[in-house]
């Protein structure tokens, strides 16, 4: 008789929830459908009576949970004392199970002093497949203990259900998803039609999104699979637009982005979930990454701990929410896009400046779901980490989405680096981080064509120089090293900065090796302007020592010294600024990175360089007046003395002393020019100067020229 009323009680459950009984099969040996209903309303967490004891109770048996007719399952997180109507209330510790892990045995805690400072007899827990758990509860350990469970708003409220029907499926209909949703509260069907590239399709798909109730709670494979479907359709819906056309205007992007921002926060909003103390929940998309932090009346921390993205970061006192709030609960979403950036351009940023606008950071959102009282205790701090190359002379502004624009109000830049900048906003909504920068000039296709010839007219030189050094023959006086290796340095540099700057759009994307470029050029540029520094010592020994020019730079500097010094301090600064900052490589034109000052690591050296070139120059043509008014006033003295300060003069392009020019040439097309010209051209100077002017290599020049068209006659 017993048995036979707590079968009618079952079925008359399971007709009150309203849900349909699937089937009336019952398998007796299955704890899921044979346990005693147990509707205990003093076992509510919200119960501060402290006078029941669960230890008078005669337990016997599998038991489900009810509280008031609704599905409850046993607490499985820390609680606080003189709840449930008990002192002692008891939770199962380590969690419930699967439904494929079977029948486990859980400890259960008593929270006295601490969360299980008064530890009772463990339990046995089973998952059945409707969403529900049955417990072999028995006699506690002590009393003024009592067992403590919670409404579960997730389970269906059959009583009787196969064990292999399940009451609670989400069907995702898709190219290559399915989901089965393992805690939602009722079925689900979302359908996309394969192939979706138009907004119609888009929209409905959103439609369906909306019409997920706001209370269902989902598991997160549910709202990651939604969400990876719905950012796939729009990225498939923004190439079509954009290939089937040459620009998609704003007020489609902006409407998209809408769309995208209110289905992402409707659907992170259910995977919140009551509960007592606190919980968390995140996972990562291709597209969004998402951290979701909830707290409740029995929470036991200070404060939560900064939610973290792999770009972005917050914090934010949602315990002093919570505290606002009836419930005294509230729940924080907050979720970092990585590719919504393509619907809310920075562009949209309206400023009565002309200036490039640049997205700094993720763009990101930070909401209060399923909270009554959103209003914040304390202004939110968002740290933003750079997600583009930073420029120091640029503008930066914490900004968020208002409908149609990024806008500032209420936010403010709180702290910034080359690294990452921290925002602090009074007010929730969607953020990101925005630089302005001016407008460089455009370009101009004189100087670009201007810079091309002259750079290979200067590659020429640099080239028929070096031959020149090497196939003719020299006076064992002459030292030709440093004019030598200053060729070799910038011939190979200029080639290689011209190709790269021809070839930008084919290396700019192949990050690795557009730092690996940068680095050469730093090295080989540097080596260039050490070697001219050693020119300049070498010359100024010449000109102090004008009558033993030879022996004195065989006895004060020898060739193997000279290129140990060439190379090696180029190397070093190299290598030690890899060391310090090895991410300062590889900017958008594929050379050093301004970030941190790193440009300083090719300035700083150039410009000691020049420094001390400049005051050597200075010395040389001192020296050289005073030598030559000693000189004997012979036509051939004169004449040679003639030929000296032309030399003289020209070792100012030589020496890279034209490069100063560098430091004035703002607004000024005409000093550009000049400048293009001249530090382009050392080759043709060096050819000029050490080469044509020398009369032993005009011998060999007319020889060879002679030779060669004695050949052609011959021929």
């Amino acid at each position: 008789m017993a048995s036979f009323h707590k079968d009618v009680l079952r079925l008359i459950l399971a007709f009150s929830t309203l849900t349909p009984l699937t089937t009336a099969i019952a398998n007796l040996s299955d704890p899921c459908y044979n346990y005693t209903v147990l509707d205990n309303p003093w076992r509510s967490i919200s119960n501060t009576d402290t006078s029941k004891c669960d230890q008078s109770v005669s337990w016997s048996g599998w038991y489900r949970l009810f509280f008031n007719g609704l599905s409850a399952d046993m607490l499985d997180t820390c609680i606080g004392q003189r709840h449930c109507g008990t002192q002692v209330p008891l939770w199962m510790s380590g969690g419930h199970p699967k439904v494929e892990n079977g029948v486990v045995t859980r400890a259960m805690c008593g929270s006295a002093f601490d969360c299980c400072g008064n530890p009772s007899n463990p339990i046995r827990v089973k998952a059945c497949p409707s969403n529900y758990y049955v417990y072999e509860l028995v006699r506690p350990s002590f009393c003024n203990s009592g067992y403590c469970a919670v409404v579960n708003t997730s389970a269906t409220l059959s009583t009787v259900t196969p064990k292999t029907t399940s009451a609670a499926v989400t069907n995702i209909k898709s190219t290559d998803t399915t989901v089965t949703a393992e805690t939602t509260s009722a079925g689900i069907n979302i359908t996309l039609q394969d192939g979706c590239t138009s907004q119609n399709c888009f929209q409905n798909l959103l439609e369906q999104i909306e019409n997920i109730s706001t209370s269902q709670v989902l598991s997160v494979n549910t709202v990651s699979n939604i969400l990876t479907m719905a950012f796939n359709a729009s990225e498939k819906i923004l190439e079509s637009s954009s290939s089937s056309s040459s620009s998609v205007s704003p007020a489609i992007l902006a409407s998209q982005g809408n769309s995208m921002l209110k289905t992402s926060e409707k659907l992170i909003s259910t995977l919140v979930k009551p509960t007592y103390t606190s919980h968390n929940v995140s996972f990562a998309l291709a597209a969004v990454e998402v951290e979701v932090f909830m707290v409740g009346p029995q929470v036991t921390l200070d404060k939560i701990p900064r939610l973290d993205t792999t770009n972005s970061s917050v914090d934010i006192d949602l315990i002093g929410i919570a505290k606002n709030n009836n419930e005294r609960s509230a729940a924080v979403a907050f979720m970092s896009y990585n590719t919504i950036e393509n619907l809310l351009k920075p562009d949209f940023f309206n400023t009565s400046n002309d200036t490039i606008k640049t997205m700094m950071s993720t763009v990101i959102s930070a909401t209060l779901p399923k909270t009554t009282n959103t209003k914040l205790t304390k202004p939110v701090n968002f740290t933003l980490k750079h997600i583009r190359e930073f420029d120091p002379s640029g503008s930066l502004s914490c900004v968020y989405w208002n409908i149609s624009e990024w806008i500032v109000d209420g936010c403010s830049v709180l702290e910034t680096n080359s690294s990452y900048t921290v925002c602090s906003c009074v007010h929730l909504s969607t953020f990101a981080l925005i630089m302005q920068t001016s407008r460089p000039p455009e370009n101009d296709p004189l100087l670009e064509m201007l810079n091309l010839v002259f750079v290979s007219v200067g590659l020429v030189f640099f080239s028929l120089a070096l031959l020149t050094f090497a196939l003719c023959q020299w006076s064992p006086g002459v030292n030709n090293v440093a004019r030598i290796n200053i060729c070799i340095s910038l011939l190979l540099a200029h080639l290689l900065f011209l190709l790269t700057q021809q070839f930008l759009n084919l290396i700019r994307p192949q990050q690795v090796l557009c730092a690996a470029i940068s680095g050469v050029l730093h090295f080989l540029f540097l080596s260039g302007f050490v070697w001219m520094f050693i020119e300049a010592v070498l010359l100024f020994i010449c000109v102090k020592n004008l009558s033993q020019i030879s022996s004195k730079k065989r006895e004060v500097l020898s060739s193997g010294f000279l290129c140990v010094i060439g190379y090696t301090v180029a190397l070093v600064v190299v290598g030690v600024s890899v060391g310090l900052l090895p991410g300062g490589y590889g900017s958008e034109k594929c050379w050093i990175k301004s970030d941190k000052g790193f440009i300083w690591s090719f300035l700083g050296p150039v410009c000691v360089i020049l420094a001390l070139n400049m005051i050597l120059f200075i010395c040389i043509t001192i020296s050289l007046n005073s030598t030559l008014k000693n000189l004997n006033a012979e036509v051939s003295q004169m004449k040679q003395t003639k030929i000296m300060i032309f030399k003289t003069l020209a070792q100012f392009v030589v020496l890279g002393c034209s490069w100063i020019l560098g430091f004035f040439t703002n607004d000024s097309k005409v000093l550009e020019i000049l400048f293009l010209i001249l530090n382009s051209q050392q080759g043709t100077f060096i050819f000029l100067v050490y080469c044509v002017l020398n009369s032993e290599v005009r011998q060999q020049y007319r020889k060879f020229f002679r030779c060669l068209c004695c050949g052609f006659k011959q021929h």
